[in-house]
């Protein structure tokens, strides 16, 4: 029983750790580590970093949680996927709002891109969400995994080892959210492979 519990602990703080909101910043952080915008001066990638995190994971969450709370639900009860929505619609408009704000100061396209992943990372769960429920915790890991796909591509270098990465913590992440009964393994894998595809499509291609 002990060994449970602490299993349950553990899977709940990997969760909380890896929020489905933290793919922008991931990005970002990856694009101004591996690509030519490594030579901005570091208080602009700070600027950047604050903003998107402003908008992208304290805003949605904040707003999510007083949802929650307003509501009288627990985590498990705002898990349920018809209660998934509104959730989804905040993040969705935090997302939007990032972006406005990032084109009214003439951000770079692909500090732009990343956000627009994750924003179509998001429509999409939710527009799945309305008939199956779908894995936002894999599906932000999948989406990192697509970046990284995406921008190999573009600046050329091998994202093996980073990939290897990503798939042993999605590996991870899957396995904690079907120990906390929040979704099947076809949802754990199906939001990544959503992610996966969203975020390398909308880098390539938008």
């Amino acid at each position: 029983m002990r060994k449970r519990q602490q299993m349950i602990l553990a899977a709940r703080v990997i969760s909380i750790l890896f929020t489905p909101f933290y793919l922008p910043i991931i990005g970002l952080i990856a694009l101004f580590t591996f690509s030519y915008m490594s030579i901005f001066p570091w208080a602009y990638k700070l600027q950047v970093l604050i903003m998107v995190y402003l908008f992208t994971i304290l805003l949605p969450s904040l707003m999510i949680h007083f949802y929650r709370r307003y509501q009288g639900w627990n985590l498990i009860e705002l898990g349920q996927r018809e209660r998934r929505m509104v959730p989804y619609v905040i993040s969705i408009v935090c997302y939007f709002t990032c972006i406005y704000v990032m084109e009214r100061l003439h951000m770079p396209h692909f500090i732009i891109s990343i956000v627009i992943a994750a924003l179509m990372v998001q429509i999409v769960c939710a527009l799945i969400n309305v008939w199956w429920k779908i894995s936002t915790h894999t599906a932000a890991i999948g989406g990192v995994g697509g970046a990284l796909f995406a921008f190999a591509e573009y600046l050329g270098f091998n994202p093996v080892w980073w990939l290897s990465v990503v798939f042993i913590v999605a590996g991870i992440l899957g396995t904690c959210r079907m120990v906390l009964r929040q979704h099947t393994l076809s949802q754990v894998i199906g939001g990544f492979w959503v992610g996966f595809f969203c975020a390398a499509v909308a880098i390539l291609f938008l």
